[in-house]
């Protein structure tokens, strides 16, 4: 079991990846194509479940893009069941609380620093894979390791307590949601707010004082260039459809300029 884009924070590398809502495994495999490291299936504003992750993760998989799912909410049914399915990792919108936080570890991780539930499944290979058969022991400790529990920091409460999260053991890393946390402070879009911009960056000095990954939407090349110049380990950009929409847009104009 290895999570490319935890080894790539590690030696201090800067993986990339977009939000995937196209829910297709073609286009999956095009991200791969494309040089990406990483996908988040979007499943709070996606149209599709666990089930057509399922098909996603495998693709991604087979395609060497490590699978990363953005769930609907904090649940325990939420958590285990991406989980299940073969997630690497799990981005957590909405958290509102240290609470909250202590409940995505309880669920997200396996004994002793959680409570997930323990069952083979299609995302650990039905425990054929040699870190599974080396012992129940050694497949919780490498699948705690490898999996990354993600909450996004876009809310006032979850601000408010974002040192405690940002420490809390089990808690790999944040995603600074800046859209979200724009309207939280009271000032949508408005990302020159001096409070927007100071909440940003403390949330990416807390991450590295705590050795935690930071992770941020990044809206153009260059606001990704700007967040990595920041700082932060990894940004991930726009998502699949709007890419498309761009490339089909540069691409006509091209022609009807040529024609």
């Amino acid at each position: 079991m290895r999570n490319k884009v935890k080894q790539m924070i590690e030696a201090g590398e800067h993986p990339l990846g977009t939000f995937f809502q196209l829910g297709n495994q073609t286009a999956i495999e095009c991200m791969a194509y494309g040089g990406l490291d990483y996908v988040i299936l979007d499943t709070e504003h996606g149209p599709y479940d666990v089930e057509t992750s399922l098909n996603l993760i495998r693709a991604a998989k087979a395609a060497g893009l490590t699978p990363l799912a953005r769930v609907k909410d904090s649940s325990r049914a939420s958590i285990l069941k991406m989980l299940d399915a073969g997630a690497m990792g799990i981005v957590i919108p909405n958290v509102r609380s240290i609470d909250e936080a202590r409940e995505i570890v309880k669920w997200g991780k396996y004994f002793p620093t959680g409570e997930r539930g323990i069952a083979p499944t299609p995302g650990t290979h039905y425990w054929t894979d040699d870190y599974a058969a080396a012992g129940l022991d050694n497949y919780m400790q490498v699948s705690n390791a490898q999996t990354m529990l993600i909450p996004q920091c876009e809310t006032l409460g979850c601000l408010d307590d974002i040192d405690e999260i940002v420490a809390l053991d089990g808690i790999d890393g944040i995603f600074v949601g800046p859209f979200d946390l724009s309207g939280a402070l009271g000032r949508p879009g408005d990302f020159a707010n001096p409070a927007h911009i100071e909440a940003i960056a403390k949330v990416q000095q807390l991450c590295r004082d705590q050795g935690k990954s930071s992770f941020i939407y990044g809206t153009t090349p260059q606001d990704a260039a700007n967040r990595l110049a920041q700082g932060f380990d990894s940004v991930t950009y726009s998502m699949d459809a709007l890419m498309l929409i761009d490339a089909v847009k540069q691409t006509v104009s091209q022609l009807r300029m040529d024609s």
